[in-house]
């Protein structure tokens, strides 16, 4: 189950909004408001109760999303962003930085965010957070449709608005 939610939460409210889309996503699951969580080696959440159960939250200025699955996942959400050049040298393969920079100058943010949001809800599902070295997971797209990313895992994005805001969601199909 995906849940997305645009809204003028405060900063200091985005946490407690995205764990209110988490119980909303639990809610066909069965699993109590009251359900104990715990985390991982890297601080991934989980329930110890519910151990067929998988989620991740993810909030940004002005929208929230929550994904629940029975497999390993990672969700990530933001605002479309301003390209960094120095995050993008850090972060993302030579040909993903070639991508982003021989793209037309307007379309150069909602990539570089469409990019950098597909690594984080990767690094989540796999539960290493941004230790992973991130330039390793490499993507392209095909339009919106993206044609190559690490083997094993699906990926999905939802620009939202017109590109106001990107969702990328990863999945372990290995499990």
């Amino acid at each position: 189950m995906l849940m997305i939610s645009l809204s003028d939460v405060p900063k200091s409210g985005q946490h407690d909004h995205g764990r209110r889309l988490l119980r909303e996503c639990l809610k066909p699951y069965g699993v109590p408001e009251d359900a104990a969580m715990e985390k991982g080696g890297y601080g991934k959440p989980y329930f110890r109760d519910y151990p067929e159960l998988h989620f991740n939250i993810s909030h940004g200025d002005g929208i929230a999303a929550c994904i629940v699955t029975e497999r390993e996942c990672g969700i990530d959400c933001e605002p479309c962003r301003e390209y960094r050049e120095r995050v993008a040298r850090r972060c993302f393969s030579p040909a993903e930085q070639r991508m982003i920079v021989e793209a037309a100058p307007e379309k150069r943010d909602l990539l570089f965010t469409r990019l950098w949001t597909l690594k984080e809800a990767f690094v989540k599902c796999i539960g290493q957070g941004i230790s992973y070295p991130m330039d390793t997971a490499e993507f392209t797209f095909d339009g919106e449709r993206i044609a190559s990313s690490p083997e094993g895992y699906r990926f999905a994005h939802h620009i939202i608005r017109g590109g106001e805001y990107v969702v990328s969601v990863c999945i372990n199909e290995k499990e």
